[in-house]
């Protein structure tokens, strides 16, 4: 007689399988049970899919669409048919299989949106609002809700009463959603832990309300484009300033306010993204300040000036695990070994001839575990990066990036050396390598393959807007 596994152990496996599509998918095929747990999983969040013009993609949004239409009640098909909008549905009864709109978590506007335009390119708007219908009256705990709005598309969009959204705890949208919403969500919803603002032409007055309101916000990010400023949220921000952990900047404006940051003694994560001229005034009164449990600090574009970094780090950089910074400055390099001594990982840019302080680094930060660096055209070269990782580095040391400007410099003598002084070190480890925007030629290749047999290394290489992707998976997930 088979083993059945209980359903709760079940569930917690395929718990399991969440961000891996394909092999929950395979998990409906084996029995009526597995397919109930999968589905549940499968549907908490449909959205996370890419969604483009590929056959797959199409195909997705699809077979999302019909699965949607096909369990809309009878009233709201019926308004669909009388106003000649027909899309094809699953030959199964699917509607009578599951209520799938239920186990639905996270819901975007703009995602449902998407979908439908793939299919429908007229009327579009009526088949949205029947499908945000049927979700607000079947969802009874809704966790994420993204709404980017868009007066050219959505002007006849209507977002009703979501009793559901009692429980949200994130919230992503644009300053524009016209301020019911804000009003209305304001009223219901005082947990959100995470919201995401785009900074539209016109800011509704009810999302100062929405902000207000809450009770446990950790995690703040503000971006706005095109002089848009976020000034008038400021005060409810600051009402937030014990329990944001987490606060995140980015926009092209040079006048924004950037000195309120410095209420946010509670802050363990800052990345400010400023690009288009932007000269950081406001950041001289920041320099001073003092954020003992700063543990993320993240500048990938412009600067403030380097002396203010610097002072900056002075005051912070003791419990830093990760500094990004897209500066070449020598003194600034040269700070992060005297003033960041606990660096996990580590994104800085060198000139040629700074490799001493790249050695000092590694020989101060003795818990660094990453670091990412340029080589090439006026950057390390990369055959002085290599010998200093293999005798410099720390124990803990294993992954190396490296952004390759030029040619290679590097021998396969020189990479033989370099894993020979790598297989032999104490402890050993295995060295994550990647390339980012290069490739090295073809002998060289087959060294670094050789080697990655042998289970010394991993290497692979990406693109630059690959790798940025994947910078915003870092120690907080």
């Amino acid at each position: 007689m088979a083993c059945q596994l209980p359903t709760e152990c079940l569930n917690e496996i395929l718990e399991y399988l969440e961000e891996d599509k394909l092999t929950l998918h395979s998990c409906l095929l084996v029995n009526r049970l597995w397919c109930k747990i999968a589905i549940r999983i499968l549907w908490r969040n449909i959205w996370n899919f890419k969604n483009s013009y590929q056959p797959r993609s199409l195909r997705m949004s699809l077979s999302i669409l019909s699965t949607l239409i096909a369990n809309l009640p009878n009233e709201s098909k019926n308004l669909l048919y009388e106003n000649k909008i027909f899309i094809s549905t699953p030959t199964l009864n699917s509607s009578s299989l599951f209520n799938y709109a239920e186990f639905c978590k996270v819901l975007s506007i703009n995602k449902i949106v998407s979908i439908i335009k793939v299919v429908i390119n007229d009327r579009y708007g009526l088949v949205v609002n029947e499908i945000i219908k049927m979700f607000t009256n079947e969802i009874t705990s809704l966790e994420k809700f993204t709404y980017y709005y868009e007066h050219y598309s959505h002007s006849k969009i209507f977002i009703p009463y979501f009793p559901g959204a009692k429980d949200l705890s994130v919230l992503c949208c644009s300053s524009n959603i016209p301020s019911n919403f804000f009003f209305k969500l304001s009223q219901i919803s005082h947990n959100l832990q995470t919201i995401s603002i785009l900074f539209e032409d016109n800011i509704s007055n009810g999302l100062k309300e929405l902000i207000f309101s809450q009770n446990k916000l950790k995690n703040l990010t503000l971006s706005t484009y095109d002089r848009i400023n976020w000034e008038i949220i400021i005060p409810a921000v600051i009402k937030h300033s014990q329990t944001i952990t987490k606060l995140q900047l980015y926009s092209d404006d040079n006048g924004l306010p950037f000195s309120f940051v410095n209420s946010f003694t509670n802050l363990q994560k800052f990345i400010f993204s400023f690009i288009d001229g932007v000269i950081f005034e406001d950041f001289k009164k920041l320099q001073y300040a003092n954020f003992p449990k700063l543990e993320i600090l993240k500048i990938p574009y412009q600067c403030p000036k380097s002396e203010y970094i610097i002072k900056f780090l002075e005051n912070n950089g003791k419990n830093l695990k990760m500094f990004y910074v897209g500066e070449k400055n020598k003194a600034l390099s040269s700070s992060i070994a005297k003033f960041c001594p606990n660096i996990r990982k580590l994104f800085i840019i060198f000139n040629n001839d700074e490799i001493d302080i790249l050695k000092t680094i590694f020989i101060n930060c003795k818990y660094l575990e990453s670091i990412k660096i340029w080589c090439g055209n006026g950057f390390l070269i990369k055959k002085e990066v290599l010998e200093t990782v293999v005798n410099h580095s720390p124990s803990n040391f294993h992954e190396l990036k490296m952004f390759c400007s030029s040619s290679s410099d590097v021998s396969p003598e020189d990479w033989e050396s370099f894993f020979i002084g790598w297989k032999n070190r104490i402890p050993k480890k295995l060295l994550s390598l990647t390339f980012i925007d290069y490739i090295e030629n073809n002998e060289n290749l087959e060294i670094l393959k050789k080697y990655k047999n042998l289970g010394i290394i991993k290497f692979w290489t990406k693109g630059f807007e690959e790798e940025e992707m994947d910078e915003e998976s870092d120690y907080y997930q």
